[in-house]
């Protein structure tokens, strides 16, 4: 009996690992980490500032956010602490907690180019979104290749 409930135990476990174990997609860019995703917190949702920006104060945040839709969108993307704007590229990626998979979400890649300052934040730029499934979703932004920052969101229509 003590072996089957310990044969029982480990199965558990190992199953669990499975279904926790990050999947890189082809394709995503080669400085994105699995261990990047273990730095997600899925309790530290995205908050309103600003009026209409949505994300983590003072870091990061989105216009466009506030109407999530499975449906391409415009997003503004608006980032604090960037020094060269218009040298710097934003890549971002999607992972969706319920089926632990990733996504690529801008609809032109997974990288694009930053501007300048607007809206009180250092850097900025527009971009088409594309969100596969509803759930929760954390966005992780990449600055030059290095993990800046990443946002949590409920998507649900």
């Amino acid at each position: 009996m003590l072996v089957f409930l310990s044969l029982l135990s480990l199965a558990a476990c190992t199953s669990n690992e499975t279904n926790n174990e990050v999947s890189l997609p082809e394709g995503i860019p080669n400085f994105v980490e699995v261990s990047d995703f273990e730095k997600i917190e899925w309790d530290k949702k995205a908050v309103t500032f600003n009026n209409n920006i949505i994300g983590n104060e003072n870091k990061s945040g989105v216009i466009g956010a506030d109407a999530p839709s499975l449906n391409v969108q415009k997003w503004m993307w608006h980032l604090w602490g960037i020094e060269n704007p218009t040298k710097t590229k934003l890549t971002v990626v999607g992972y969706h907690k319920e089926t632990g998979t990733i996504h690529q979400i801008l609809t032109t890649g997974w990288t694009i180019g930053l501007g300048g300052a607007n809206n009180g934040a250092d850097a900025h730029a527009p971009s088409g979104v594309k969100i596969p499934e509803k759930g929760q979703w954390a966005i992780l932004l990449y600055a030059n290749e290095k993990l800046f920052d990443i946002l949590i969101y409920d998507i649900n229509e």
